[in-house]
């Protein structure tokens, strides 16, 4: 047997994922198991989208293309960017990479060296802090809690940057939160940003368009003009336009980092898929008339499970601006004791024992940085979501 990578030895598995696969290995083998642990929506693909898909096939679209993409798929990015954001990109400046995760991996291996640090909120994306070590350089927290709603201050921003700060990564609305930055929260982050020059922003708007009640989503660099030059807008067509499989992601930014991250792709995956990178500019440029009627289902799941997580004895979880997931924290859950026997002292024990009980999958809070928490997707049906906050009130109701 080879030895492997040392590298391999600062990273661990995705979280989200190992629970994901043991929901399903538990189905598999007769269980009853509820799985909130996917960050995937439960709507098929747009017929639309889908139409563009097969066209392509139809037509011969199948061969290689431009590493980061084809020309129409980026043009139909800048588009987007100046209806949605208004920020002006050209082609030049834009990158297509299989998926939301290989765009921000490429970035952080087209810049970060030994040293370097990347200032990240927490709770974070399960993949930021590995995908920061897998690049060599060091991650960097900034706890946030649920007094200030999930969301960091501009105090603590400051404090975190040091000479050695390369990246600062932004990500409203929130996974796993759901929290979602007003645009003078955000301002007060990019007044921060502005004083520190050396620092460039990677923001991650995945959940843009999943926003619920009133709240008006923003991105950094439509805030501050001034940090245009110095900011990576990462988005992609997984959430919204329900497209998980399709596997597109994309990013704006300086034209330098985008040729950087351009020579990464074109060793590694080279394009993404042809056949998808067509359905993508149809989801673009086509009818945006489902979003609405997707987060009308998705506020009233919001709903339902934050009212019922809320009834269950020793949690509490507050209410998300976006995305479609709530982090409750069970802080009146530690120290009890699970009718098995089993001592409730951290939220991972937490999320064993309601699977093992209950059959209600749901991924640990410390996975995101933040404890004793647990996340929820409510990207699932209302019968299911009904069931499984059922089953989490009785067994938080069970533990003495």
């Amino acid at each position: 047997m080879i030895s492997l990578s040392k590298t391999l030895s600062r990273v661990k598995p995705s979280p989200t994922i190992a629970v994901s696969t043991k929901a399903r290995e538990l189905k598999e083998a007769g269980r009853d198991v509820i799985g909130l642990g996917a960050g995937e929506p439960d709507f098929d693909t747009p017929e639309n989208i889908r139409e563009a898909g097969k066209r392509a096939i139809d037509e011969g679209k199948t061969r290689y293309t431009a590493p980061d993409g084809i020309p129409e798929l980026k043009q139909a990015i800048c588009a987007k960017m100046k209806r949605d954001n208004n920020l002006d990109y050209v082609p030049a400046q834009v990158s297509v990479g299989t998926g939301g995760k290989q765009i921000l991996y490429n970035a952080l291996m087209a810049t970060l060296n030994p040293g370097d640090e990347v200032v990240i909120p927490a709770p974070y994306w399960v993949s930021y802090p590995d995908m920061v070590l897998l690049a060599g350089g060091e991650p960097v927290f900034v706890e946030a809690s649920m007094d200030t709603a999930y969301k960091i201050t501009a105090d603590q921003l400051d404090a975190a940057i040091t000479p050695q700060t390369k990246w600062f990564i932004f990500n409203s609305p929130s996974n796993p939160t759901g929290a979602g930055y007003s645009w003078n929260e955000l301002k007060a982050l990019t007044d921060v940003l502005l004083r520190h020059p050396h620092v460039m922003i990677m923001t991650d708007d995945m959940y843009e368009h999943l926003v619920f009640d009133d709240f008006k989503f923003c991105t950094p660099a439509e805030v501050e003009p001034k940090l245009y030059d110095r900011t990576l807008t990462c988005n992609g067509i997984s959430k919204a336009y329900a497209m998980t499989g399709w596997r597109i992601g994309y990013a704006a930014g300086p034209e330098y980092l985008i040729a950087a991250m351009r020579k990464i792709q074109s060793q590694s995956t080279s394009n993404p898929c042809s056949i998808s990178q067509w359905a993508a500019v149809e989801a673009l440029n086509g009818t945006q008339d489902f979003i609405p009627k997707h987060n009308e289902i998705f506020q009233r799941r919001r709903d339902l499970v934050v009212g019922m997580l809320n009834d269950a004895k020793g949690i509490e979880c507050p209410v998300p601006e976006g995305a479609f997931y709530v982090y409750p924290s069970i802080a009146g859950c530690i120290g009890k004791t699970a009718p098995s026997g089993t001592k409730i002292t951290d939220d991972e024990v937490f999320a064993t024992a309601l699977l093992e009980d209950k059959g209600v999958a749901v991924v640990f809070g410390a996975a995101f940085g933040l404890s004793p928490n647990f996340r929820v997707s409510y990207a699932t049906s209302d019968e299911a979501l009904l069931d499984a906050c059922t089953r989490i009130q009785d067994f938080c109701k069970s533990l003495t």
